[in-house]
């Protein structure tokens, strides 16, 4: 489980695609303390499995392997070495919930449709499917590419988030443009609700 404050961004040292899995390594700081194989990592709102880990100064080289599954709904495929991701490590009990519930499941990517400076913030609108905006709301949460975001304005195909000059200089979204993919996961909490409710109506009609 991660809240969608992101710790630091990483840079991707390489993308390697095998016969079964696809190889991620990605250069880190803050987020390597203490890393282990075996843990896990949110790259880019999505949680890996650390695979391997090799020092390299104070930076720490950290290896994923991701099945197809994953590399078919994220933007991973769109990486390339030198790319930054954005990271996070899994929340703690004892850690506070800065952003919202995120589980690093990603539903699908989503495309920029507007990303422009207005005063010292940024509005970004993003274009997703209906099977993701089914479950976004006006002042709700969002996370892409991992960053926990509220919802500033709902669509029937698009929403808006602004963004503050901190998460701007801090994320992967110094390097996003209009067109690029980003990971999405809606709110968990919707989800449940949607099946709660469903399962109700289901019982009560049948």
């Amino acid at each position: 489980m991660f809240t969608g404050i992101i710790e630091e961004t990483g840079a991707v040292e390489r993308v390697k695609k095998g016969a079964g899995a696809i190889e991620l390594t990605v250069r880190v700081a803050i987020t390597g303390r203490g890393l282990k194989i075996g843990d896990s990592l949110a790259v880019n709102g999505c949680c890996l499995t650390v695979a391997g880990i090799k020092s390299r100064g104070a930076r720490k080289v950290v290896r994923f392997d991701m099945l197809q599954e994953t590399w078919r709904r994220t933007n991973f495929k769109n990486v390339k070495a030198g790319s930054l991701v954005n990271l996070e490590r899994p929340l703690t009990p004892s850690a506070r919930l800065g952003g919202h519930f995120v589980t690093g499941h990603i539903d699908a990517t989503g495309v920029i449709r507007k990303w422009e400076q207005v005063g010292q913030d940024r509005l970004l609108e993003v274009a997703a499917s209906v099977d993701v905006m089914r479950y976004i709301v006006q002042k709700g949460s969002i996370a892409i590419d991992g960053i926990s975001l509220t919802v500033a304005v709902v669509r029937k195909k698009s929403f808006d988030v602004w963004v503050i000059p901190h998460t701007f200089k801090v994320t992967a979204l110094q390097e996003r443009s209009v067109g690029d993919a980003v990971n999405l996961e809606t709110d968990l909490l919707g989800k449940y609700v949607e099946k709660f409710v469903g399962r109700n109506l289901t019982a009560k009609n049948a």
